[in-house]
């Protein structure tokens, strides 16, 4: 791995191969612990009365996209990492900065997403703080939650996966990161394109109750390819992805196109990726289909031995391409 540049770039935050440098050259030898070293969606906390424990911060712009908003974001971000680490979500923590200008109607706006979307999670914000700083020294709004669950269903981790084993994905892929690139850009006149900003829980739920499953993650800052990557990099396992059984909506497609972005690398925050036994594949995609959400879940690729450390896709064309780590930032700010 390379060493750190000498100042932080906006790649570091992409979510891709800097992002894992910083984390692994800097941040895991500094707080060196058990419940770190897993580098899951959340902590399972040892000793705690099995308690899993996640945070996350959110500086999305513009902060309000189609389909969600900076609000709606931050509670389902940090309930779907507690719950890809197979815990069921309890009680948030939320944080402000606001920037001074901010309009009170805004405010209000987010923060009523906020109360909407913890109560469909079954959540409670129990505790917060509030900081202002000064006008130009903020970009209005940034946002970070805290959640504390319990775990429900041990064991979830990457080292689990065997070969053979089949990836499910929740739905329909990219979604997120095209939306907000469109909104952004003031481009997004037209068109049924919306983030898939969505708690995760009760799918997850669904996918566990069914037995079989080895690891969970929702697939956001880089995308499908780049946490595919994390399940199975120095390992002797390689997941080979079929290009003809990816879910990607007419819409997405289309923006990509015109974007010069690929689906694959796109963010997206209200999708799971699952990785299951052959033995269970069929009845977990079946109750996905059956849970809101996960209608559109399909099976994308399997483990294999053929290519070890690597994520390859099998293109329509008969070929196959190394899928890496995302490198760069191909959208900042996100989520």
């Amino acid at each position: 791995m390379k060493p750190l540049e000498e100042i932080i770039t906006l790649d570091y935050g992409s979510g891709g191969k800097k992002t894992s440098s910083l984390i692994e050259e800097m941040l895991v030898p500094a707080f060196a612990n058990e419940a770190l070293s897993a580098l899951g969606d959340g902590a399972i906390l040892p000793g705690q009365g099995d308690l899993v424990f996640s945070t996350d911060s959110y500086v999305i712009s513009p902060y309000f996209f189609p389909g969600g908003d900076i609000g709606k974001l931050s509670v389902c971000g940090t309930v779907n990492d507690i719950s890809m680490c197979g815990g069921t979500p309890k009680y948030l923590s939320l944080g402000f900065i606001l920037e001074e200008g901010l309009p009170v109607a805004d405010l209000r706006r987010i923060v009523a997403s906020i109360a909407e979307t913890a109560q469909k999670c079954g959540v409670q914000v129990v505790t917060g703080d509030t900081k202002v700083v000064e006008r130009g020294k903020g970009d209005g709004i940034y946002i970070n939650t805290a959640g504390i669950g319990t775990l429900t269903w041990p064991g979830l981790s990457p080292r689990n996966i065997q070969e053979g084993d089949v990836v499910l994905v929740s739905g329909t892929i990219g979604d997120h990161g095209t939306t907000v690139m469109l909104a952004r850009s003031g481009m997004m006149e037209a068109g049924n394109l919306r983030s898939d900003c969505l708690p995760l829980n009760q799918l997850a739920k669904a996918a566990l109750a069914c037995g079989g499953v080895r690891v969970l993650r929702d697939p956001t800052r880089g995308g499908v390819a780049t946490t595919l990557n994390e399940f199975v990099e120095n390992t002797p396992w390689s997941i080979v992805l079929e290009e003809g059984g990816l879910p990607v909506s007419d819409e997405v497609a289309s923006a990509c196109d015109i974007l010069g972005l690929d689906p694959l690398y796109c963010a997206n925050e209200g999708k799971m990726l699952v990785v299951v036994s052959p033995e269970s594949a069929e009845a977990v995609l079946a109750a996905l289909h059956k849970t809101p959400g996960g209608e559109q879940a399909a099976a994308i690729g399997h483990v294999s031995r053929a290519y070890p450390g690597k994520v390859v896709l099998k293109t329509y064309l008969g070929g196959t391409r190394i899928l890496a780590k995302l490198t760069g930032a191909q959208l900042p700010r996100i989520c």
